[in-house]
């Protein structure tokens, strides 16, 4: 048997902590997967929301171009068909000379799309110029390229493009858009003055500029990764860890209950074995004591006295079996609370049924004259005595003594039986109360039971909606302490 149980321990042993290294494994794993993702998301995030933002700059710049060529401030168009192809070739030049003292710059060119022969501008060719030659200027600012066409024109884009700053409020709505797609929800501060690693994370750094040698660089700062994960995935590991919980404590609860039906057998076992020899020895007396009537024909006065040992012995059975059959009725049953009972009285006559030791003295006291419970009469009687009983019976000091003491508050009923005895070892109060246990004492059984009184006073106690303690008597024995409700 002993076997097998060491057996059942180690295989469920095995199963709970693998179950707990997998969640744990699993744990560990989706949270270094997260937080690399988290990290990952939000450097992309910024990267993409810093090309959009300085996609919005050069579309600004791109309109403004088309507003300077439409301003005959700026710029001047024209338009002639003398060329050999007589085809239409327009002409762009500055409105004013970029440099003092010399001609406007200008440069001309043919439109394949444009089919008509005109020697002088019209609204519509004007527009479809500006749009042609917008979109020249947009392609090659999109390849961050300034072509002079005209130096006036020119250095009006390249001042325009080299001054251009990133608009931090229209950056940061666009990155928070980037992370809402990835699922992030954080706090976000671009270009933070102070960030202490160990609470936030940094991401890479990102150059705003149009000019790829010119540094306006931008960064944002985030919640740490690992807060990040733990309010991301905190039902799933409250789950998680829950689960381990619950494992663990099933596994205590089976070993617990393993070792439990353990000792109980051995507490059974041992019960069984006192009880045979309980049982055995008044039978014995009583199998001599009858052989001896039969076989020698004793005189009148002998027969009375072996009959009385034959009495005396049956009715030592008779309570035994009256003891297991109440405890056993105990574990299944109740016992009607109906009855007026008044304590005082009651342990009154408890003391004067008492059959204690002569030389134990015993003594009562109490708070006031009456005081009146329900419950049952004969079981509660029964327990007190029980109690009683045990002061006395282990009690081994040369002068003992067994206070009794009654009192009545307001909350509770308090009884208290103390004894100068040896007093309960701390490892054995929790324990004294249970159905069969007794008190180890190696090899010597001068005291006789059977392991079932306390159980039987606990039970009743507990039928009255009390409590039953066991305390420690200073310098020596021990008190009990029943706690009734009023």
């Amino acid at each position: 048997m002993q076997k097998k149980i060491v057996f059942v321990l180690i295989m469920m042993s095995c199963c709970v902590l693998g179950i707990t290294g997998l969640q744990l494994y699993w744990n560990y794993q989706n949270y270094k997967t997260t937080s690399a993702n988290f990290k990952k998301d939000a450097n992309n995030a910024l990267g993409i929301a810093v090309d959009k933002e300085i996609a919005l700059r050069k579309e600004k710049l791109y309109r403004d171009v088309k507003k300077w060529l439409a301003d005959t401030t700026i710029a001047k168009i024209t338009c002639n068909t003398n060329n050999k192809d007589h085809q239409t070739v327009f002409t762009m030049e500055d409105a004013v000379p970029y440099y003092k003292d010399e001609k406007a710059d200008k440069t001309s060119f043919g439109i394949n799309s444009f089919k008509q022969k005109i020697n002088k501008i019209t609204p519509e060719a004007k527009a479809i110029f500006i749009e042609h030659f917008a979109a020249k200027i947009k392609n090659a600012l999109s390849e961050n390229v300034i072509y002079y066409y005209t130096q006036g024109l020119g250095h009006r884009i390249a001042n325009e493009f080299d001054s251009s700053k990133v608009d931090m409020q229209n950056l940061i709505n666009l990155y928070k858009g980037e992370l809402e797609k990835r699922k992030i929800s954080s706090k976000v501060l671009l270009n933070p003055k102070y960030t202490p690693n160990e609470n936030y994370f940094v991401t890479n750094k990102f150059n705003t500029s149009f000019r790829p040698y010119i540094k306006n660089l931008v960064w944002a700062r985030l919640e740490n990764a690992n807060a990040y994960y733990l309010r991301e995935m905190k039902w799933l590991i409250i789950s998680s860890f829950s689960l381990i919980a619950i494992t663990l404590f099933c596994f205590y609860y089976t070993i617990r209950t393993l070792f439990n039906q353990h000792k109980l057998v051995v507490i059974k076992n041992q019960f069984i074995s006192n009880m045979t020899h309980e049982i055995n020895t008044p039978l014995s007396s009583i199998q001599i004591t009858a052989e001896a009537l039969q076989q020698f024909n004793p005189d009148a006065e002998t027969s009375k006295k072996y009959l009385d040992i034959i009495l005396y012995q049956t009715h030592k059975l008779n309570e035994l079996s009256k003891e297991i059959l109440a405890n056993a009725k105990l574990e299944t049953l109740t016992f009607v609370m109906d009855e007026e009972i008044e304590l005082n009285q009651l342990i009154a006559n408890i003391i004067k049924d008492l059959n204690l030791r002569n030389n134990v003295e015993l003594s009562f006291q109490t708070n006031t004259d009456k005081i009146i419970i329900k419950g049952n009469k004969l079981h509660l009687t029964r327990s007190i005595a029980n109690v009683l009983e045990n002061a006395a019976k282990y009690n081994s000091s040369s002068h003992p003594t067994i206070e009794i003491k009654l009192t009545k508050n307001q909350k509770n009923i308090n009884l208290s039986i103390t004894d100068n005895g040896p007093g309960i070892a701390d490892e054995h109060k929790h324990k004294i109360f249970d159905q069969f246990y007794r008190i180890p004492t190696g090899n010597v059984h001068d005291i006789k039971g059977y392991g079932l009184g306390l159980s039987y006073v606990k039970k009743v106690i507990t039928q009255h909606q009390g409590i039953i303690k066991v305390l420690d008597n200073y310098p020596a024995g021990s008190i009990f302490s029943i706690h009734l409700p009023c």
